[in-house]
């Protein structure tokens, strides 16, 4: 398979990947999977949860792909990468950013970044299956992104007047 399909395919598939978790989290997580996908919503002393039922899930779908995918000459091969990228993606993003399951990345000051934390936070405001708002992992609605970029332009005019004081 040429480089440009197989780009194709793997750009594609996480994209794609984007809009199933959105569906996948609304309307089967918080739906008959409630019961694996509520360990996520409320506090509990585990280093891992149920909810991490569904990351294996498609770390092994993701693998049988690579496995029977002839090495990059079959299709699916190139969709079993998509997979893998998004899921890597969405375990810095979603465990490490915003839950901060690994304690090496600080919380950013990233408007975007900020903002599905925002975003994330709403999410969580209910430990009930029904009731909670924001689905998605890297698509974030508007209203957050304005909110964080309210907070980065106050705060650098903050720094701007306490170095103007500074100099006096």
């Amino acid at each position: 398979m040429n480089w440009i399909a197989a780009a194709g395919i793997t750009l594609a598939t996480f994209a794609f990947m984007e809009f199933w978790a959105w569906f996948m989290h609304k309307y089967v997580q918080h739906g008959p999977l409630w019961f694996l996908h509520r360990s996520h919503h409320v506090r509990h002393p585990h280093p891992v949860e149920r909810n991490d039922l569904f990351f294996l899930f498609y770390g092994a779908l993701s693998a049988v792909l690579f496995m029977t995918g002839d090495n990059g000459g079959r299709w699916w091969f190139w969709v079993g990468v998509g997979i893998a990228a998004y899921g890597a993606v969405y375990f810095f993003v979603h465990d490490v950013l915003i839950h901060g399951r690994l304690r090496f990345w600080k919380k950013s000051r990233h408007p975007y970044l900020r903002a599905l934390n925002m975003a994330h936070k709403m999410h969580h405001k209910t430990t009930g299956r029904d009731g909670s708002v924001e689905f998605g992992l890297l698509w974030v609605s508007p209203k957050y992104l304005q909110m964080a970029l309210k907070q980065q332009k106050s705060k650098d005019l903050k720094v701007k007047a306490d170095a103007a004081e500074s100099n006096k």
